[in-house]
């Protein structure tokens, strides 16, 4: 049996991911593959989409609480596919467990996380693949 894939949300920090992960551009280009990735969540960092750290420098503050996502049912195993939309927001596609700060976790067959930090809930994204709040 593999690796199983998770996504840690990080009270006030990046989205940590662990398991089989590729992250890739909306076009496809491989940024990177790795068993671990941090992404960032606060919108600051200079090596977009991962973690520098900035979260602590701005003083980035969220929770990271369970709020409106369910589990669903999925099949198998397999690489936890990371989408980067230019002007949009950070879509996972693949099987992934997603653990909030406060322990809770669901599973899914994949999410949209929210990278400019203007969604109603500051962790998923509303617009998908689509321009964000802040139109960059």
């Amino acid at each position: 049996m593999g690796q199983s894939n998770r996504i840690r949300s990080r009270a006030n920090g990046p989205l940590l991911c662990s398991g089989h992960v590729e992250v890739r551009t909306a076009g496809g280009a491989l940024l990177t593959r790795s068993d671990d990735v941090a992404l960032c969540r606060c919108g600051a960092s200079c090596n977009w989409p991962f973690c520098d750290g900035s979260h602590r420098r701005t003083g980035f503050q969220h929770d990271a609480q369970c709020d409106v996502i369910q589990s669903v049912e999925f099949q198998g195993e397999g690489t936890l596919l990371v989408v980067l939309y230019e002007h949009g927001g950070i879509a996972v596609r693949g099987p992934v467990t997603i653990e909030y700060a406060d322990g809770s976790r669901v599973t899914r067959s994949g999410a949209s996380f929210c990278r400019c930090r203007h969604a109603a809930s500051r962790l998923w994204c509303d617009t998908g693949d689509q321009a964000c709040h802040r139109g960059d």
